[in-house]
């Protein structure tokens, strides 16, 4: 399986408990971001720009946890800035657990050694490593020398250790196909969990053209459309229907809403406009009419999962056809 099925449960738990209620609007996903600190300045990430100059403070631990129970996501992706430099990073992963979340804690791997040696493996703990190409290709986009290898080693450890390990990949306009089907091959040989790919977010404060259109990303994913068959993806099959071009939907934004230490970020986790004090402040009072492609400028070529994956689990859920579809792709094994 793809996923494990403690995942779907969770899921199908959360769905059933908002139709009954009524709730049209609820996260599956949280993005839980307790620090915006980070050991690396890669060059699509607007995090380190944003908030370089003048950190925040960390989240405590007990906002991190009043955070989840504000939400009550099923999935909380712990993320940042870089979670190992959070300094309640296992108290907390720990209480998740406790908690009967799914988790996934995204890492860049330089630090990571050490939770792994520290940390028991749980079935509903996965821990996510960011490569965006091979050695050169990445070292470069992260900005440091040596991430690729030490990314690979931990990734080896994470496995002889007995956890779940997947990995997400960023694909920016000088991506280079070939390149990328030598990573997964190299990934799938690591006997990796899964995969993430999407099509990098265009963020305002990256001026860098690096970033594809939503015609180049239709044109690029149906070239790697072979991918999806040959190797262990987490996407969604309809996801990646809606990459090729061959399939339209809106995106989910309080799907996977953002709690980070300058509050609930408002509208999604790519795009900030305002923070506010509480969840059901930040649900009630963002105009949810004005985002989405067609909508906001900012969201024309914006084709991320965390927008999206969301959306094809509502529509699954509301089409018998396209559920029978994701249950007979999580059963497969590529």
């Amino acid at each position: 399986m793809r996923f494990p099925a403690s995942l779907y449960i969770s899921l199908t738990k959360c769905f059933v408990k908002n139709a009954v209620s009524g709730r049209k609007r609820f996260p599956l996903v949280l993005m839980l971001e307790p620090t915006h600190r980070c050991n690396l300045a890669c060059a699509g990430c607007d995090r380190i720009r944003l908030h370089d100059d003048m950190q925040s403070a960390d989240l405590s631990l007990e906002q991190c946890i009043a955070s989840v129970k504000e939400s009550d996501a099923p999935v909380i992706t712990v993320t940042g800035g870089e979670p190992m430099l959070y300094k309640d990073l296992v108290p907390l992963i720990s209480e998740l657990l406790r908690m009967k979340k799914q988790v996934y804690f995204c890492t860049n791997g330089l630090l990571t050694e050490s939770f792994i040696e520290e940390f028991t493996p749980n079935p509903s703990l996965t821990i996510n490593f960011h490569l965006d190409g091979l050695e050169a290709s990445h070292d470069s986009i992260v900005n440091r020398s040596g991430t690729f290898r030490k990314t690979v080693e931990t990734i080896k450890l994470a496995k002889q250790r007995g956890f779940r390990v997947s990995t997400n990949t960023s694909v920016y306009k000088n991506s280079d196909i070939k390149e990328l089907e030598s990573l997964f091959e190299l990934l799938a040989g690591l006997n990796i969990d899964g995969t993430l790919i999407a099509p990098a977010f265009s963020y305002e404060s990256v001026g860098n053209d690096i970033f594809l259109d939503k015609k180049e990303i239709h044109k690029k994913f149906t070239e790697m459309a072979a991918f999806f068959k040959k190797f262990p993806f987490m996407n969604s099959p309809l996801y990646v229907d809606l990459l090729k071009g061959e399939k339209q939907m809106q995106c989910t934004p309080w799907g996977n809403p953002t709690r980070n230490p300058l509050g609930w970020k408002s509208p999604c986790y790519l795009i900030t406009d305002k923070y506010y004090s509480s969840f059901d402040e930040m649900m009630e009072k963002t105009a949810w009419e004005r985002y989405g492609s067609g909508n906001d400028p900012r969201c024309e070529n914006c084709l991320v999962h965390s927008g999206y994956e969301a959306s094809v689990m509502r529509t699954a859920f509301a089409n018998p056809k396209d559920l029978l579809r994701l249950l007979l792709w999580n059963f497969s094994s590529r």
